[in-house]
């Protein structure tokens, strides 16, 4: 099992197995897919049927640009860019050594942030990626339009041709239709695979493949993961037993989720975790809050409410056993710091003897339940069995508030809202 699961600072208020029957009922209309937005479930068994030939001409295409990518552009908002940045953070870290530096653009309106942009790649050799299922969603429409120009009269539009790929619907919309013209090569978004859940379709994989993530062992984490979870029986379900948590500490009266993580390459992954259960819960009056926060960074900010605020949040603690890199506290002759008293221990060992003391703080003096998910390391084989972990546990907690997972209709009204001050 890549995943460990501990309930045992939660305080739960009900037995996890008392669910069992309501999981079963769940888990089976997820896989014969006759639960609610149905239509999107294209994810449930995508590790083991995503299209086989589209992930050799990812991989095919990835070489080919490498060497001419100084800079990868990834244009997208959402799911169209969370997943590929929370995989490309967890798995190389923060500070990578790679010859492919990757920027995200089309998430933002801020103009500053664009013009720097520009301004930081006109002398590097740049290849963008976009990804937009229709091509008219406002933010990466616009960066793309942008970038897009600014390609052409940096390079030409032949070669730009060998520099543009195109994530998008397989047949319609307003970005195919522009990549057929051009010439642009391109890749799929399945049409029953909403945004949040696609990280391991083309929408992930294209940008991680050309950053020199190994999508051979994410995919091969993802499909362990399914073959893992397709059980309905809580005993052995880790993914159902988080899910049924979460209902059990919000029947007690909690509102609000913290995701908590020990090391900075894992906030984006809580930025994508952020949309996929805000997105997937949040309706009909119903779901909790996610909020996240990356400890022991934290601690000197948030850590306050935590201990001793409004007590209406549980914490998931995401810990990793191995970190990527690890080194020891020197000796110093001098100690003015008196820190001596750690030299020799590894910074690993000091960041989880702070885990472990803020567990205690936080559960036995501030009586805020914890959970505690845990895996092995950062590794792209974690990143994609830790996704399907996130996807199979978010549709359960969902269809148990007998939600639909799949849509978001609350987006669409600050858009309405927008077109019609921008005057569309």
């Amino acid at each position: 099992m890549m995943i460990k699961f501990d309930v045992s600072n939660a305080g739960l208020q009900e037995n996890i197995l008392n669910y069992q029957d309501k999981v079963s009922t769940i888990h089976t209309s997820i896989h014969d897919k006759t639960c609610k937005g149905n239509d999107f479930l294209g994810w449930v068994n995508w590790p083991v049927d995503y299209d086989k030939q589209e992930f050799e001409r990812i991989v095919k295409v990835a070489n080919k640009v490498k060497d001419k990518a100084e800079v990868l552009l990834v244009c997208g908002i959402g799911g169209s860019y969370l997943g590929a940045r929370a995989a490309l953070e967890m798995i190389k870290g923060l500070y990578s050594n790679d010859k492919t530096e990757v920027i995200f653009v089309g998430n933002t309106f801020s103009s500053t942030y664009f013009m720097q942009v520009k301004e930081y790649i006109k002398n590097k050799s740049v290849v963008l990626n976009v990804i937009s299922k229709s091509g008219t969603t406002t933010e990466t429409a616009l960066a793309f339009r942008m970038f897009k120009q600014f390609m052409e009269e940096k390079y030409s539009e032949e070669e730009c041709v060998e520099r543009i790929i195109v994530t998008t619907d397989k047949c319609r919309g307003t970005l195919k239709q522009l990549a057929v013209e051009k010439g642009y090569e391109t890749f799929v978004i399945p049409d029953d695979i909403g945004g949040r859940y696609s990280v391991t379709t083309a929408v992930g994989l294209v940008p991680l493949a050309i950053a020199g993530v190994d999508i051979v062992k994410l995919m091969q984490g993802a499909k362990d993961a399914y073959n893992e979870f397709n059980t309905a029986d809580l005993n052995t379900n880790v993914a159902y037993q988080y899910a049924v948590a979460r209902r059990i500490l919000e029947n007690s009266g909690k509102t609000c989720e913290m995701f908590v993580s020990y090391e900075l390459q894992l906030a984006m992954v809580a930025e994508w975790w952020k949309q996929l259960f805000g997105e997937s819960e949040g309706k009909d009056g119903k779901g909790l809050l996610p909020c996240s926060a990356t400890f022991s960074t934290d601690l000197h900010s948030l850590g306050q409410f935590v201990q001793d605020g409004n007590k209406i949040l549980f914490e998931t603690l995401l810990l990793v056993e191995k970190p990527q890199i690890d080194t020891l506290v020197p000796h110093d002759a001098e100690n003015k710091d008196e820190m001596n008293y750690l030299a020799g221990k590894s910074l690993n060992w000091i960041n989880q003897m702070a885990q472990l003391g803020t567990l205690e703080a936080h559960v036995k003096e501030g009586n805020v339940p914890n959970l505690i998910l845990t895996i092995e390391d950062t590794s792209a084989y974690s990143f994609g069995y830790l996704t399907y972990f996130y996807f199979k546990a978010c549709a359960m907690t969902c269809l148990m508030l007998d939600i639909n997972p799949f849509n978001q209709p609350g987006v669409e009204v600050y858009k309405k809202n927008m077109f019609k001050l921008l005057g569309k």
